[in-house]
């Protein structure tokens, strides 16, 4: 049995299938290292998203250099495969068309790059960290860490936001006061807010501007900036600091209430005492 093995590898055969796997490996191991060097190549220029996506290109190119070799090397027909290829991605095209429709989205979104990984940004009702820009979709990370997948197919016909994509952003904090109350002292106790929290910027400058009269109040809108990485604590103190100094300077903050006018001519509306306490 032994004798009968060797002699099949002596066969051309059987020395063709070892030079095929040769090739197929050596290939795997080069494409890795290709494409580990594109991504460093192009990180600096293109961004980790784009080097990304270029690594994975690399090695699908070099496996199927190797893989085409390899099978010439079998006796296959390489003229013939790459019209059976050509036949089949036709086919796999009209059975997938919702994947091929993602995959030219992901290309779109790689050369538009309206965000990079690490970016936060909103998709509809999602908001998320971005986990990683794939060929068919792309994933993130909400902030009570839930792993969402979007399609690339959702992200071209969806309105992105990118909330990290500017260094500063502006809080609007929606305020009411009294009637009663003098608008230019609201303004100098807004302003005077923001000056003692150290993380308003001074530049863009804080703004007091007036919405306009509401049911119950004067409608008024505080807007203030702040670095990125310091809005959501800004948020969170921003509004409380408000308060404080609206309670200190004896500002009234109302609570909605209606009030009902029966005319001048009509008699006050009858009010009648009912005792519930039961006869003894």
């Amino acid at each position: 049995m032994i004798e009968t093995f060797g002699h099949y590898l002596q066969t051309d055969f059987a020395l063709n299938a070892i030079r095929a796997v040769l090739i197929l490996i050596v290939s795997l191991v080069l494409a890795r290292f290709a494409g580990a060097a594109v991504q460093r190549m192009l990180v600096n220029s293109l961004g980790d998203n784009r080097a990304r996506t270029a690594r994975r290109l690399m090695f699908y190119l070099v496996v199927a250099a190797g893989l085409m070799m390899g099978l010439r090397e079998l006796g296959f027909n390489i003229a013939v495969l790459l019209g059976a290829a050509g036949i089949l991605s036709v086919a796999l095209g009209f059975a997938s068309q919702t994947s091929a429709s993602n995959l030219i989205s992901g290309l779109f979104l790689v050369g538009e790059k309206p965000f990079e990984l690490g970016d936060m940004i909103r998709v509809g009702e999602t908001t998320g960290q971005v986990l990683s820009v794939d060929l068919l979709s792309v994933k993130l990370r909400t902030f009570d860490n839930l792993f969402v997948r979007v399609p690339n197919e959702t992200l071209i016909k969806s309105e992105i936001v990118n909330l990290t994509r500017f260094p500063i952003r502006r809080y609007d904090l929606q305020v009411g006061v009294a009637y009663k109350e003098d608008i230019g002292q609201v303004r100098e106790v807004l302003t005077q807010v923001a000056r003692d929290n150290p993380l308003c910027l001074d530049h863009p400058k804080p703004m007091v501007i007036f919405q306009g009269f509401g049911d119950s109040s004067l409608d008024l809108q505080f807007s203030v900036w702040a670095r990125r990485e310091n809005f959501l604590p800004l948020r969170n103190s921003i509004s409380e600091e408000v308060k404080n100094a609206f309670d200190e300077a004896g500002i009234e903050i109302p609570f909605p209430h209606r009030t009902l006018y029966a005319g001048s001519v009509t008699e006050p509306m009858p009010i009648r005492l009912v005792d519930n306490e039961s006869p003894s």
